[in-house]
């Protein structure tokens, strides 16, 4: 959250990054109560791209943010190459439950994703 607000830190999004633009008119996912993380084992590249980072609470004492960190990766593209013939996304979990009643930043999210091509 926008520390002393009820609303939503913005997402940290690497919008020069997003061919599929799943980002369009998304601003935010959502408030992070733990700092889940999706760890790249390889470096990004064409076909692999943290498209968006997102806060994490500073105040919640975990070894993620002790070691320094405040935000995670949170939006993961991997786009067909090799024998893979479609895309790969990765969204912070988290995300799902609030599918139904969410955010308009987050209905938008899951509208670029169904209209990805």
């Amino acid at each position: 959250m926008v520390e002393g607000t009820t609303e939503i830190a913005p997402l940290t999004g690497f919008r020069d990054l997003d061919t599929p633009r799943l980002l369009d008119n998304v601003t935010t996912l959502n408030s992070h109560p733990h700092p889940p993380h999706y760890e790249l084992i390889a470096p990004e590249n064409d076909s692999l791209r943290v498209l968006g980072r997102q806060r994490v609470d500073p105040n919640r004492p975990h070894p993620f943010t002790a070691a320094g960190n405040s935000e995670f990766n949170a939006l993961i593209w991997m786009s067909p190459t090799g024998q893979r013939a479609g895309d790969i996304v990765l969204i912070d979990s988290t995300h799902f439950t609030t599918l139904f009643g969410g955010t308009d930043s987050l209905k938008n999210l899951w509208h670029n994703l169904a209209i990805m091509k």
